[in-house]
């Protein structure tokens, strides 16, 4: 099951999963020390592709939020989760974002640098050849929808991993008592400086309500991070999600974190 941690540090957020270690091998939890000294500068400048930006509104307006014809990115298996590529922009205190699916042939080396950043590693046990994040994106991308892994755009610069899946739906399910159309996030923030300083929070709190407003038949956001990933956990509650169990998943013990419709105005 793919993983869930928002990410390390409450505040990576450009490439490592919120938390630098929520993947794959945790899909429940990203974790992992902001910190862990990993060079991406290469990463801080990068800018989306043309075709990428035209994506964005027709008349790239993506700094301002406009969106229009964003939706001709969708994949066509994304119905499970109401067709995430069309959900337009997030406005947050950081910035605008945009969850842009994930084209294997376009985003693997960028993805693939990130996955082998030691913090990330940790968490999302992805690195290797980019044969091994490749099979990983593929899973998801010629499955049935109940998953889509997404580039998160900020002001334009990709700086962000995040799958956005069907819980209700996904192996974590046998786990914990589900409901119709709960639905998961996980979180990988690329960027060294983009960590511990509280970007992981934010994204996720915003991430979670755009999740909340697109798809009306949800009524809980998701996460599982590994509860050995203090600032994950911390970055979730700092995003206005509440601690409701642990639970034992096959690779790590988790905390379940659960974000309520019915309390987001309060949390």
């Amino acid at each position: 099951m793919p993983p869930t941690d928002a990410s390390t540090d409450a505040g990576t957020a450009r490439a490592t999963r919120l938390d630098p270690g929520s993947g794959p091998g945790s899909r429940a939890g990203t974790g992992s020390d902001p910190g862990a000294g990993t060079d991406c500068e290469d990463t801080l400048d990068l800018r989306l592709p043309d075709e990428l930006i035209a994506l964005f509104a027709g008349d790239t307006g993506s700094r301002d939020g406009n969106s229009a014809g964003i939706a001709d990115g969708i994949p066509e298996g994304d119905d499970l989760l109401d067709r995430v590529g069309g959900w337009g922009p997030a406005k947050t205190p950081a910035g605008v974002l945009h969850l842009v699916p994930v084209r294997a042939e376009r985003d693997l080396p960028l993805i693939h640098r990130w996955m082998n950043d030691p913090a990330v590693a940790a968490f999302w046990e992805l690195a290797g050849p980019e044969s091994v994040v490749e099979d990983h994106l593929l899973q998801q991308l010629d499955g049935d929808g109940r998953s889509v892994p997404c580039l998160g755009a900020l002001d334009g610069i990709p700086m962000s991993y995040w799958e956005i899946y069907r819980a209700d739906l996904d192996p974590l399910a046998r786990h914990y008592p589900a409901r119709p159309h709960d639905t998961g996030i996980h979180l990988l923030i690329g960027g060294v400086a983009d960590r511990g300083r509280g970007l992981g929070s934010t994204l996720l709190r915003a991430v979670a309500d755009h999740v909340l407003d697109k798809r009306p038949s949800c009524a809980r956001v998701i996460a599982e991070p590994d509860l050995r990933n203090t600032p994950s956990v911390s970055a979730f509650l700092s995003a206005g999600f509440r601690f409701s169990a642990e639970v034992d998943l096959p690779d790590k013990r988790a905390a379940l974190m659960i974000r309520d419709r019915a309390l987001r105005d309060l949390l």
